[in-house]
């Protein structure tokens, strides 16, 4: 095994990296300044799966010289549209948005849990408590409601305190 090859394969490689990883980028920010704010938004779990494709997409332009650039710009730029449409329906039809979105989920109630929920979305009394002391709760009690927010993320509403 030659070890030099495997570490440096020549100036080509790097200076192509260098030119097209630096017009890939500019097109990557036109293309997001263009779609507006919600295209990385991550507010459900649709926005995050575009948001790992687009930087799937930015790595596979930037290492393999198979892609050129033109062809990963149009593939930047069909992943934001598509973003872009599917959260243009999504506004306008209800329908669509309930197909394409997850809806939040109640977890706990008046500090009981809600088992079966947790039991269809995966989630354990130990998790559902690591939500509640992360939010600055100490008791299940205290929690007028837990929920799974349709980004994935725990939501805890305490009792009145007062």
């Amino acid at each position: 095994m030659d070890w030099m090859q495997m570490l440096f394969q020549g100036w080509e490689g790097i200076v192509r990296t260098l030119a097209v990883g630096l017009l890939a980028y500019i097109a990557l920010v036109a293309f997001l300044r263009i779609s507006g704010k919600r295209t990385l938004a991550k507010l459900n779990a649709f926005d995050l799966v575009v948001t790992v494709a687009l930087g799937s997409t930015l790595s596979a332009i930037l290492l393999q010289e198979s892609i050129a650039l033109a062809e990963g710009a149009t593939a930047l730029a069909l992943l934001i549209a598509m973003q872009y449409v599917v959260t243009f329906i999504s506004v306008r039809s209800r329908r669509f948005a309930e197909l394409v979105r997850a809806e939040p989920a109640l977890l706990v109630r008046d500090g009981t849990f809600c088992r079966e929920t947790m039991k269809r979305e995966r989630i354990t009394e130990d998790e559902a408590m690591s939500a509640v002391r992360a939010s600055g709760g100490s008791r299940l009690s205290q929690v007028a409601s837990l929920i799974l927010e349709s980004d994935g993320t725990l939501s805890a509403v305490f009792r009145d305190r007062g």
